[in-house]
């Protein structure tokens, strides 16, 4: 298990990346417009997640609990800092709610507006696109949204 200096470090690693999309972010939106930022920071994000997926391709295309087994081990400090709640798990898809979100809790931190923060989520959020749709999955996700508890909404089905 993990020390505690190391799981500081990994929350303040998380808390980075939050502040690096932020930023990369404000910054594109003030010289492209905010639907160009959008775009292109989704389009990374989610080339990013293809290359994370193919940890997870040997699960597809209809192993979903066995997918539901390596993504949940996968999670950063044992899975506290999604805290995630695994809402179904059987052949037909794996649905998991996650509680936490240590870059949704960074830009809280930092004061980001809810309106922003939605938009963030969301663009943050292609990762898991990437990975899963990339592993040979079908994919959806609820992101966050003013009002919400919580975070995101994942739902993993086998591809057509």
């Amino acid at each position: 298990m993990a020390d505690d200096r190391t799981t500081k470090e990994l929350y303040a690693a998380f808390k980075n990346r939050a502040m690096l999309y932020w930023h990369f972010f404000d910054e594109m939106r003030r010289e492209f417009g905010e639907d160009k930022a959008a775009e292109l920071m989704k389009r990374a994000i989610y080339r990013r997640g293809l290359e994370s997926g193919r940890y997870f391709v040997k699960y597809a295309p209809d192993n979903l609990p066995g997918l539901h087994d390596a993504f949940v081990r996968s999670l950063p400090d044992g899975g506290r800092m999604f805290a995630p709640e695994v809402t179904r798990c059987d052949k037909g898809g794996v649905d998991i709610k996650f509680h936490r979100c240590p870059l949704k809790e960074a830009w809280q931190e930092a004061g980001i507006g809810e309106s922003d923060m939605a938009k963030l989520c969301h663009i943050a959020g292609r990762v898991d696109n990437g990975t899963f749709e990339g592993a040979g999955f079908a994919f959806a996700a609820d992101t966050w949204q003013p009002g919400d508890e919580g975070c995101c909404n994942l739902h993993i089905r086998p591809r057509a």
